[in-house]
C-alpha cells in the first residue's frame, strides 16, 4: 500500500500496519493453493492510504480504475486492469468507493464496514463484506441491554452514514424491547475539526448531569472517544467532582470495542466499565507465523518488498519509536495492536476472491490482460462458495456473511488495559445469547422498577421509560415487574384486592353441614322426625281409646306421616345444592305440609257438623262430608301446582357472585309458582283457623279447636313474617330461614295436636275412658245458660259428637 500522511505517533498507525500485514500474508498463502497454481496464476496487490479521508480514498480509487496507457513510454506492455478491492475500513469511505466501483461493477469486499445501507444491492451491487451488517450488531446491543435490564441509556455516534444509520437502527430496535434513549450525542467525524472542542464540552456535560444513565452505546471512531473520556475526566477535575461520576458502562461497537488505546492516560477504573462487540474470529496461527518469519528473517524477508522496507524505515525514524533498531522491537509493538477479528476478515476477503478468480480462469487462460473482467470475478464471488481453514462461507443476499458476535469485556492488568476473552457470543438466528460469564449489578433507570402489584404510569409527552408506579385497582393485579398495565381477573371466580399481585379464587360458600347455625336446625329436624315416628308408635299402641279416636283415628296417622316428611324437606336445605336437591325441597314440603292442613281441614268440619251448624244444614253437610275425597282433592291440586311449576319453570341451581366470594343456592325458578304454593297452604291453614276458633268451646278435654286455632295462628304468623324477611335477605342464611319457618309449623303442629293427646295417655289414664267421656259432656251441659251452645243446636251436637268417638271403632 502505498501511503501518503500516515502519523506513526498515532497508534492507529500501528493497527493499519497490522491490517496491510494480514492482506499480505493472505496473498501470499492463496498464491500458493492448489487453486491457483493448478491455473497457473497469482494475485497481485495494490496498496493505497484512505488517511481516514473519503476525497484521499476517491483519488485513489480514481488512480486504479482510469483505463491503463499500455503505449506510456513507447512501451508495449498493458497492465492488468484492477479486478477487486479489499477495504475500506470505515463506512464513511466505502460507501464512496462502492458508487464509483459500482460504474464498472469491480468487487469490493470490506472486513468492518457495517453500515446497513451498503447492503442495498440495487445500489451497491458489487459490494460485499465478511461481516454482518449494523442492523444485527444494534439488535445485539439491545438485547443485551434488555437482558440486564437496562433501559434509560445515552448514545454517542461519530457524525456520518455510519453513526446516523447505526442510532436510527438501534433506536428503533431499542424502542421495540422498551428501551429509551435519554440523549444522542453526535460528535464531528474527525479530531481535526474546529468545533470538536466546544461539541466535546458539551457531550462531558450532558453525561455528568445524567446521572441517572450509567450505560451508554456508543457508535463513534476510536480517536473520538480518546477525546471524550479525556474531556470527561478534565471537566470533572474543573467542577470538583470525585472521578467516580465519570464512570459509566460503556457498550462499544465493532468499530472500537477492540481498541484498548482509546483510553489514553485513564485508567480502565476511571472509565469505568466496557462491553464490545467484536465479529467473531478464527484463530490466527497463519498470522502469527507470518510475524515469526519476518522477525526471524529480519531484511532477507523484506528485500523482495518495499511496503516492509519503508514500513521499518518509517518506524525506525518516528519520534515515537527511535530507540528501534532492530525489526524484532517493531514486530513486538504490532504484535500489541492485532485486531483479531479484522485479520481474519481480510483473509477471508482474500480467500473469497482467490477461489473466485480460480473458478473464473479453470475455462480460459488468465494471463494475458483483459481476458478476465471485474463483473466476472463478482458474479463468480456471488455464485461460489469458499473455504477458509476448512470451513465454507458464502455472501448471503444482502452481500454479507453472518457469523454473530463475540461480547468481551475490557480488563485491568496492573495498569494496562487488555480486551478479555469472549464473555458471552451473539446469535443472530435466535437474538439470544450463549451463557455469559459476567454479571453486574449496575442500574441504568429512569424510574425505579414498578413492584407485582403496580404498573407504570406514564405522564403525556414523557419517555416511557420514566414513570410513576401506582397500585392497581380492585380487581385488577400485576404479576411481574415494570407491567405497563394491570391484567383483569375472571370476575365470575376471582378477585383480588388493591395493589395485588394475583387474583384469590373466590371462596365458595353454601349452607354447609359444618355450620353450628346449621347443626342446630337439623337436630330439630332429626328430634321432629323421632318424636313424629315415637307418637305415630303410640296412636298405633292406643288407637281403641277415646282420645286416639278423637284425634282423627287414621288420619292422625297420615298427619303425622306427613309431619317425617316435611321434616325430611327441611333436611334437603342444608348441604352443597343441586338441581334434583333444589327441585326436591320446595316440592316435598308442599306436598306434605298440604296433606297434613288438608286432613286437619276434616277435623275441623267435623267440629262444626257436631257443635256449631245450624240443624238445617247438619244433613246436607253429612252428605259432602266425605274426609278422604277431601284430602284427595286438595292434595291433588297441590299436586298439579308442582307439576306445572317444574315443567314450566321449575327451582335450580344457581351461583351468585359476591365481591369475594361465590353463593351456591338454589333459586326458585317461578317466584309466581312459589307464591302460589304457599299461598294454597296458607288458604287452607286461614279455613281451618276459622272453622276451628267457632269450635274452641267444646268440652275442654275433647276439644280440638283451640288447638287448631293456635297452631294454624302459628303457621299463618310464621309464614307472614318469611315472606318479607325471605324477599329482602340474601346470603349463606336464606336457606336458613325458609328452614326455621318449617320447623316452626311443623312442631306447632305436633305439640298442638299430639302432646296434649299423649300427655292424656301417659299421665289422664282415667280420662281416657268411655265413661270419663260421657261425664265431660254432661258437666258441659249443665253449664249456666251463658257458657252453653243455643238449646235447639245442643242435643243433637252433642250426640253427633259422642257418635263419632263412641262409634269410631265400628
Amino acid at each position: 500500500m502505498k501511503r501518503g500522511g500516515l502519523n506513526v505517533t498515532d497508534s492507529f498507525y500501528y493497527i493499519i500496519s497490522t491490517s496491510i500485514l494480514a492482506m499480505i500474508n493472505a496473498i501470499e498463502v492463496v498464491n500458493k493453493s492448489p487453486a491457483l497454481t493448478d491455473a497457473n496464476i497469482t494475485l497481485g496487490y495494490w496498496l493505497l492510504d484512505s488517511c481516514s479521508d473519503v476525497s484521499t480514498a476517491l483519488r485513489a480509487t480514481a488512480a486504479f480504475t482510469q483505463p491503463a496507457d499500455c503505449h506510456h513510454n513507447g512501451s508495449s506492455a498493458c497492465q492488468q486492469p484492477i479486478m477487486a478491492v479489499i477495504g475500506a475500513a470505515y463506512s464513511e469511505m466505502s460507501i464512496a468507493v462502492a458508487r464509483h466501483l459500482t460504474l464498472q461493477m469491480i468487487p469490493q469486499i470490506s472486513y468492518s464496514s457495517t453500515a446497513v445501507i451498503l447492503s442495498d444491492k440495487k445500489r451497491f451491487p458489487s459490494f460485499l463484506r465478511t461481516i454482518p451488517n449494523d442492523e444485527h450488531q444494534t439488535a445485539a446491543m439491545a438485547n443485551l441491554l434488555r437482558s440486564y435490564g437496562w433501559n434509560w441509556v445515552g448514545v454517542v455516534i461519530s457524525d456520518g452514514d455510519y453513526g446516523r444509520s447505526a442510532l436510527d437502527h438501534f433506536s428503533s430496535q431499542a424502542s421495540k424491547m422498551g428501551i429509551c434513549v435519554a440523549f444522542k450525542l453526535v460528535l464531528p467525524r474527525s479530531v481535526s475539526r474546529e468545533d470538536l472542542s466546544s461539541t466535546m464540552t458539551k457531550a462531558a456535560e450532558t453525561i455528568l448531569t445524567n446521572h441517572k444513565v450509567q450505560v451508554i452505546v456508543s457508535f463513534a471512531k476510536p480517536s473520538l472517544m480518546k477525546a471524550l473520556y479525556q474531556e470527561l475526566h478534565d471537566q470533572a477535575v474543573r467542577e470538583g467532582l470525585a472521578l467516580h461520576t465519570m464512570r459509566r458502562v460503556w457498550v462499544a461497537s465493532d468499530s472500537w470495542s477492540s481498541s484498548s488505546s482509546v483510553r489514553g492516560n485513564l485508567s480502565l477504573e476511571d472509565i469505568g466499565h466496557v462491553v464490545g462487540f467484536a465479529f467473531k474470529k478464527e484463530n490466527l496461527t497463519s498470522f502469527n507465523e507470518y510475524l515469526n518469519r519476518l522477525e526471524t528473517a529480519e531484511h532477507n524477508y523484506m528485500e523482495n518488498n518495499s511496503f516492509l522496507k519503508e514500513f521499518y524505515s518509517k518506524l525506525s525514524s518516528s519520534n515515537m519509536s527511535s530507540n528501534i533498531d532492530h525489526p524484532s522491537k517493531a514486530l513486538s509493538i504490532l504484535r500489541k495492536h492485532i485486531s483479531a477479528d479484522g485479520v481474519f476478515g481480510i483473509e477471508m476477503a482474500v480467500s473469497a476472491i482467490a477461489q473466485a478468480v480460480a473458478s473464473v480462469c479453470q475455462r480460459r487462460d488468465c494471463r494475458t490482460a483483459g481476458r478476465v473482467q471485474p463483473w466476472e470475478v463478482l458474479q463468480a464471488l456471488w455464485m461460489e462458495e469458499f473455504t477458509v481453514r476448512g470451513k465454507n462461507y458464502r455472501f448471503d443476499s444482502r452481500g454479507d456473511i453472518n457469523l454473530g458476535y463475540n461480547v468481551v469485556m475490557w480488563r485491568s492488568d496492573r495498569g494496562s488495559i487488555h480486551v478479555s476473552d469472549v464473555v458471552a457470543e451473539y446469535h443472530p438466528q435466535n437474538h439470544s445469547f450463549t451463557h455469559t460469564n459476567h454479571h453486574t449489578h449496575i442500574v441504568s433507570k429512569c424510574s425505579e422498577s414498578c413492584l407485582p402489584g403496580e404498573f407504570k404510569k406514564t405522564a403525556e409527552g414523557q419517555h416511557t421509560c420514566c414513570y410513576e408506579c401506582t397500585n392497581c385497582t380492585e380487581n385488577y393485579y400485576s404479576n411481574s415487574t415494570d407491567m405497563s398495565q394491570c391484567l383483569s381477573c375472571n370476575t365470575s371466580t376471582e378477585w383480588s384486592p388493591e395493589g395485588s399481585s394475583g387474583c384469590i379464587p373466590k371462596r365458595l360458600l353454601f349452607f354447609s353441614w359444618q355450620d353450628g347455625f346449621a347443626v342446630v336446625l337439623l337436630s330439630f329436624s332429626a328430634l321432629g322426625i323421632v318424636l313424629a315416628l315415637l307418637v305415630s308408635a303410640l296412636f298405633l299402641r292406643w288407637r281403641n281409646t277415646p282420645v286416639v279416636r278423637a284425634a282423627g283415628g287414621p288420619l292422625s296417622q297420615v298427619i303425622l306421616f306427613s309431619l317425617v316428611v316435611s321434616y325430611i324437606s327441611a333436611v334437603l336445605f342444608v348441604g352443597k345444592p343441586n338441581d334434583l336437591q333444589c327441585k326436591a325441597r320446595q316440592v316435598l314440603y308442599g306436598i306434605s305440609f298440604t296433606l297434613c292442613v288438608s286432613c286437619i281441614l276434616v277435623k275441623t268440619i267435623q267440629i262444626l257438623l257436631a257443635f256449631q251448624f245450624n240443624p238445617k244444614l247438619q244433613e246436607l253437610l253429612r252428605k259432602l262430608h266425605q274426609p278422604y275425597v277431601i284430602v284427595s282433592v286438595c292434595v291433588a291440586l297441590q299436586v298439579a301446582t308442582c307439576i306445572c311449576w317444574l315443567i314450566l319453570k321449575s327451582p335450580g341451581y344457581s351461583i351468585t357472585g359476591n365481591p369475594t366470594t361465590l353463593l351456591e343456592a338454589c333459586h326458585e325458578g317461578s317466584h309466581l309458582a312459589f307464591g302460589v304454593m304457599l299461598g294454597y297452604i296458607a288458604v287452607l291453614a286461614f279455613v281451618c283457623f276459622i272453622c276451628a276458633f267457632k269450635g274452641r268451646k267444646l268440652p275442654q278435654q275433647y276439644n280440638e279447636g283451640r288447638f287448631i286455632t293456635f297452631s294454624m295462628l302459628l303457621y299463618l304468623i310464621s309464614w307472614l313474617i318469611f315472606i318479607p324477611i325471605y324477599v329482602t335477605t340474601t346470603g349463606v342464611y336464606l336457606p336458613a330461614v325458609e328452614m326455621v319457618v318449617i320447623l316452626i309449623s311443623n312442631y306447632g303442629i305436633l305439640s298442638c295436636h299430639f302432646f296434649p293427646k299423649c300427655y292424656i295417655i301417659f299421665f289422664k289414664k282415667e280420662q281416657n275412658t268411655v265413661s270419663a267421656f260421657r261425664k265431660d259432656l254432661y258437666e258441659y251441659s249443665s253449664r249456666p245458660k251463658e257458657w252453653k251452645l243455643p238449646e235447639k243446636s245442643i242435643t243433637p251436637s252433642l250426640g253427633l259428637w259422642l257418635c263419632v268417638v263412641v262409634t269410631n271403632k265400628h
